[in-house]
């Protein structure tokens, strides 16, 4: 059976809002939204989990996905990430906690609604173009720079968005996360 690659994040997602947790979906699929498409056989999504969240969360899921409850309880107590896999679809949604970092606060709380199918009123929170950016090239650094998954999503986006990015927040952000330097090469490499 073929699967639309937003129905199983739709899932998550549904159960998160079920339970009022703050989240945003963000890597590949949110690279679809800002820049170029390619496809993918998993979501991210960061949430904003708390441990009285861990019981119900899988509850809601429902026996439809594989997701173990003390993966998601150690997840939440290490802000890590946990995987929710749908059964029928093989497919995996990544979820990361939440950290306690400014920047993982300033990119829940800059998330953007966005309408999911111009024909149906569904939405979803996803990560605005620049922090995808921030995000990837935080994962590009992390990987050893030797994603090319990564870099190209990051170009992606830069192009398409061109002048409609935030410059000034991405250097801001950049500094922090001690990126200046891929952003630059990124925001170089990316011009026509």
């Amino acid at each position: 059976m073929q699967w639309d690659p937003l129905a199983v994040p739709l899932m998550v997602v549904d159960a998160l809002d079920s339970l009022e947790v703050p989240y945003l979906i963000t890597g590949s699929l949110a690279s679809a939204l800002h820049g170029a498409t390619r496809s993918t056989m998993d979501a991210d999504i960061v949430a904003k989990l708390r441990a009285e969240h861990a019981e119900p969360f899988v509850q809601k899921l429902g026996e439809g996905f594989y997701a173990d409850l003390d993966a998601v309880r150690e997840a939440i107590r290490l802000k890590s990430s946990f995987n929710a896999i749908h059964l029928d679809s093989a497919f995996k949604v990544d979820i990361f906690v939440c950290g306690d970092r400014p920047f993982d606060q300033a990119q829940l709380e800059r998330r953007a609604l966005h309408q999911i199918f111009p024909t149906a009123s569904r939405t979803a929170y996803f990560a605005t173009a620049e922090d995808l950016v921030l995000s990837k090239l935080e994962w590009f650094r992390l990987g050893g720079e030797s994603s090319y998954r990564q870099w190209g999503d990051v170009l992606g986006v830069l192009r398409v968005q061109g002048t409609a990015l935030d410059r000034a927040y991405l250097r801001q952000w950049a500094k922090e996360l001690g990126l200046t330097d891929l952003l630059e090469r990124a925001l170089e490499e990316s011009e026509p």
